[in-house]
């Protein structure tokens, strides 16, 4: 490890004479590229510097153990336990920030929000999750895009697909992928008993053109007059689309949009996430095993997340972590469960990384 760091100290170094040239400078592409690189490394290099003053200070101390004053040498013991400690805590610390980095992490998200089993209380409730995200994005001053909805006609949502635009937007919302359960007695209970329902939440990175060359002549897109609940007609043009991918039968419909070919641009971004997304699943095949637990079938048992409203609770089963503020989660205060789960699954992968594990 402790060689790899030295590697990347020297590049760190190197990099900074590469800033300082005027040459560098002028070039504004390459100027940015090298201070993206840059501050990636600076966090390690800081770390790493402050681990090797730590380790000559040990060695400073453990010379002063030779020392034939009984009180230096005593002095000298305590000073190496509390620089240890500091040195181990460090080389924890720098064991995380070498552990290679999601490449998807910077990137755009598509969220997907379904109503399972619960009927229309289940609607509801993926309604409050879709505004719970918006909030969130919204206070990271993150965009919110709307690819496809389609309500229950009583405030509910059957199903949002929406895209939030923000660096480290797919960082944040990574761990959301699975079945979220609430529990609460809905507006039309008589006798106040409380209902439990489901609702799926899929996260995907956005697929950008150059990740995935999908051949136009494997599209087969049809359009057709867009549809409001209860199947009434809510427009006199064919704008509505709906894409099949030929060779894998995705299929992605979107008619929010008055334009044919805005609703056509949203489902190929739609249907580029998705074919990414099966594309890399395919490849790892414990990764496809890992969605397919946490996204589940929409039913009240694999969940991975309960909102329980009579106790103000929220549980993420994952983890054992349990909150007591509802109402400041629903209103997008989700940073506290988003951190502890990023830890954890930190540390998980690094486990796995130490025990040879994949």
């Amino acid at each position: 490890m402790f060689d790899k760091l030295k590697g990347v100290e020297a590049r760190f170094s190197e990099i900074e004479t590469l800033l300082s040239d005027p040459k560098i400078v002028k070039d504004r592409e390459a100027y940015q590229k090298y201070s993206r690189e840059h501050a990636d490394l600076n966090k390690i290099v800081t770390v790493f510097r402050e681990h090797q003053k730590i380790v000559k200070d040990i060695d400073d101390s453990r010379e002063l153990l030779k020392d034939t004053d009984p009180d230096i040498k005593e002095m000298a013991r305590d000073e190496i336990e509390t620089l240890t400690f500091e040195k181990d805590k460090l080389e924890d610390n720098l064991k995380k920030l070498l552990m290679p980095r999601d490449p998807n992490d910077e990137k755009n998200v598509l969220i997907e929000i379904r109503a399972g089993t619960g009927g229309e209380e289940a609607g509801l409730f993926a309604s409050d999750l879709f505004k719970m995200y918006g909030r969130y994005a919204e206070a990271r001053r993150w965009k919110v895009e709307i690819m496809s909805e389609h309500s229950t006609g009583v405030g509910g949502l059957k199903e949002v697909i929406a895209m939030i635009h923000g660096k480290g937007a797919y960082s944040r919302f990574k761990y959301e992928s699975g079945t979220h359960r609430v529990q609460r007695v809905p507006t039309t209970e008589t006798q106040g008993r409380i209902h439990t329902s489901a609702v799926t939440v899929a996260v995907l990175p956005e697929a950008e053109e150059v990740e995935l060359n999908i051949d136009p002549n494997e599209i087969k897109v049809d359009v057709y007059r867009s549809t409001g609940p209860g199947g009434q007609s809510v427009n006199t043009t064919d704008s509505a689309v709906r894409l099949t991918h030929l060779p894998t039968g995705l299929v992605v419909t979107c008619q929010d949009e008055k334009s044919q070919w805005k609703n056509k641009a949203k489902a190929m971004k739609v249907l580029r996430a998705r074919l990414l997304d099966k594309m890399v699943t395919e490849q790892n095949e414990k990764r496809s095993e890992q969605r397919k637990s946490q996204v589940g079938t929409g039913d009240r048992s694999g969940r991975i997340r309960t909102y329980n409203f009579p106790q103000g609770r929220v549980t993420d089963h994952r983890i054992g972590l349990t909150l007591y503020k509802l109402e400041g989660i629903l209103q997008g205060d989700i940073d506290g469960i988003i951190d502890e789960l990023t830890t954890f699954y930190q540390a998980q992968a690094l486990q796995n990384a130490n025990t040879g594990k994949d």
